[in-house]
């Protein structure tokens, strides 16, 4: 939840990295979304190596690429530099009204 506070009081001049929580390639683009300049992984990556070695460890980060990939697809984002606030939500946004046809 601090992630877009800290992003906004270093005004661009430091990158801002994410580290923990990122489980998923949606993790990644949110994080993104919100202003990271990019992400850790630590967790996923320590449990696949733990699990199936090398092999693991390059599964669990092609999943991850293809999930962010997908994800990147659905919200019509062609590039990472085309990932803004716009394309997500979080509990703390205003709410959102939808006008009635």
């Amino acid at each position: 939840m601090a992630l877009e506070e800290v992003v906004k009081a270093v005004q661009g001049r430091l990158p801002v990295f994410l580290d923990g929580g990122i489980r998923r390639g949606t993790d990644v683009f949110k994080a993104l979304a919100l202003g990271a300049s990019g992400v850790f992984i630590g967790r996923p990556v320590v449990f696949s190596l733990a699990v199936d070695g090398e092999a693991g460890v390059r599964k669990v980060l092609q999943m991850l690429h293809d999930e962010f990939e997908l994800t990147m697809a659905l919200s019509g984002c062609r590039s990472i530099k085309e990932i803004s606030r716009s394309h997500i939500t979080t509990p703390w946004d205003s709410p959102r009204v939808t006008p009635r046809l």
